[in-house]
């Protein structure tokens, strides 16, 4: 690694210069405006299968709720095994981390990447390595929101 005059950077300074003048631009505004439109993609066609579910099979929209992310999840997961949410995420960034479809592939792909190493040490204990501190989370923070809520609610029945 050599500078145009031959010479290398011997300071961290100036190889932090270095590198800053050799590093490629990023495309900000591009990349946010794909994750917008894929991200927003992404959920109008949840919504979607949640009118589906309402129309066609009597759901009323609450209770279409839990099959849309049920439908969303297992697509994601298809998706995933593809090969085919891979290319979307590198093409539209954080577009495609909704909530539901990101978890659902990052589970995916962990499983998909430890299946050499078998079902039970493999595939079940390495896909939730990402998404086991995500459950976890969300079930100790679901608890104590209930709590705070009951105590209110008590607090302001006396």
């Amino acid at each position: 690694m050599k500078v145009a005059n031959g010479r290398v950077p011997t300071t961290k300074a100036a190889y932090r210069q270095f590198v800053k003048e050799r590093t490629p631009g990023k495309p900000i505004l591009k990349n946010a405006i794909r994750a917008f439109f894929v991200g927003g993609a992404i959920c109008v066609i949840g919504q979607l299968i949640q009118m589906m579910y309402a129309k066609y099979l009597g759901f009323d929209a609450k209770s279409a709720a839990n099959p849309t992310v049920a439908t969303l999840i297992f697509l994601s997961a298809v998706l995933t095994g593809l090969g085919v949410y891979d290319r979307m995420g590198q093409w539209a960034g954080a577009g495609t981390a909704v909530p539901v479809t990101g978890f659902a592939n990052s589970v995916a792909s962990a499983a998909i990447e430890h299946r050499s190493e078998g079902y039970v040490l493999g595939v079940g204990t390495k896909m939730f390595k990402v998404a086991g501190p995500v459950i976890v989370y969300g079930v100790v923070s679901a608890f104590v929101v209930a709590i705070i809520r009951l105590l209110f609610d008590r607090l302001l029945q006396h």
